[in-house]
């Protein structure tokens, strides 16, 4: 490489079509993409693409062949032709024009979509390596050719020029190749996609179409899946699961909270529902069985049956022991429900109250014996009047005979008779 290149940054756009000749100076075609080998923090360069005019013919010439970069030109060197080989790529390799570039990209750190409108590269000691992604409106300018009479007009209308926004490709993890061309390339700013909350990962899912979905989707671990799941629409939900298998499908649901995954079942055929019921484990089958016996629109069919409880006649100190093990989303442990000996309700604590008192305390001296509580068969829209009547976090479910069989939270009694509240 001559000195005055030895570093240098250049766009991707402005590579492209630059005329390619060989060492005496026969123009041999125009490049058309660059392949990248992945697996190092910033991807170098190992071949330049070129379709060559004459014959017409595609043709991957090495990149320590090129001589030098001036202008338009790229030179390469004496020996370069005999090096060349055929468009193909290898294991580990990535076409930056056809993989990447106008390519969706899940930005994980603002929890949206965007598009890789140019890359940014790096020339330097004989090394072209990729270094940033540019996801701004400066990237479409400078691809049509634009930019300079763009930054003219800002600069002498406003005094201002529109910024770059480009984004370092050590943020950039590429799925898989796919020899299809449509894997989506995902942008780890800051956060894994599992520490994104669900309710912005259930948007970019949604936002995706559904091949890109699957391959989200199917990156993310059992738990993460299980949350999305939870808050995505329910067309999403169904597209989701036919990408699984039944036993995947399986576990995924089985990480759902219980409400949840028995809307689910309830919304798939007969056949299917049964498949995957009879892949979870005992108790779990067991339990969303026994959800989904309850007819739809009622408290029963909404309710979850996990919540805590402790007996009567334990005492405080037992009653935080419970507490404190439970792993349960928090809008279920809002209150500790207090049973006899035939599960029966009889009253209710709330942690203040147990933190206020000593540990030897009986929980039956202090509890509110005055119950709010609905029947399983009470209608969605008794449950949300209730809750508008009293204002409480979560109301017990009880059947005819007193026995406690879950609790329904605030939100999922507002989404009940309101589905608009959870979209």
């Amino acid at each position: 490489m001559e000195k005055d290149i030895l570093k240098m940054f250049v766009f991707l756009s402005e590579i492209l079509n630059r005329r390619v000749i060989n060492a005496e100076g026969k123009v041999i075609g125009k490049v058309v993409d660059l392949r990248a080998k992945l697996g190092e923090l910033f991807p170098a360069v190992v071949y330049v693409c070129v379709r060559q005019k004459e014959p017409q013919k595609r043709l991957a010439f090495p990149w320590h062949t090129v001589e030098s970069i001036n202008g338009n030109v790229i030179r390469l060197k004496q020996d370069a032709e005999e090096q060349c080989v055929d468009l193909g790529i290898k294991e580990g390799e990535i076409l930056l024009r056809d993989e990447i570039l106008d390519k969706q990209v899940v930005d994980t750190y603002g929890a949206k979509i965007e598009r890789a409108n140019d890359l940014h590269l790096l020339l330097a000691q004989s090394e072209l390596r990729l270094v940033h992604v540019d996801f701004g409106i400066r990237g479409i300018f400078r691809r049509l050719r634009w930019l300079r009479y763009v930054d003219a007009l800002t600069n002498w209308f406003f005094a201002y020029q529109i910024p770059d926004r480009l984004l370092s490709w050590k943020y950039i993890q590429p799925l898989s190749h796919d020899p299809h061309k449509k894997a989506l390339k995902l942008n780890l700013t800051h956060r894994k996609l599992s520490e994104i909350h669900p309710s912005d990962l259930a948007d970019i899912l949604e936002e995706l179409d559904k091949h890109k979905r699957s391959y989200v989707f199917h990156a993310l671990d059992v738990e993460t899946q299980a949350d999305a799941l939870e808050e995505v629409n329910p067309e999403t939900k169904l597209s989701l699961l036919e990408g699984l298998s039944d036993e995947h499908a399986s576990d995924v649901i089985e990480e759902m909270e219980p409400d949840q995954a028995a809307d689910l079942l309830s919304d798939l055929p007969e056949e299917k529902k049964n498949e995957l019921i009879e892949g979870m484990e005992r108790d779990k089958r067991v339990e969303l069985e026994e959800l989904l016996k309850f007819e739809e629109g009622t408290a029963g069919s909404i309710m979850t049956p996990d919540f805590l409880a402790c007996l009567q006649t334990d005492t405080v100190g037992k009653a935080m022991e419970i507490f404190k093990q439970s792993t349960d989303p928090l809008d279920t442990i809002s209150y500790i429900y207090v049973k006899d000996n035939q599960e029966k309700l009889v009253g209710v604590v709330t942690l203040r109250e147990l933190i206020l008192n000593q540990p030897e305390t009986p929980v039956d001296s202090f509890m509110n014996r005055r119950l709010i509580k609905l029947k399983v068969d009470d209608s969605v829209k008794e449950v949300a009047e209730t809750f508008k009547k009293y204002n409480f976090l979560a109301l017990p479910v009880v059947d005819e005979e007193d026995r406690m069989k879950g609790i329904i939270t605030m939100r999922d009694g507002i989404e009940a008779i309101f589905p608009e509240f959870k979209e």
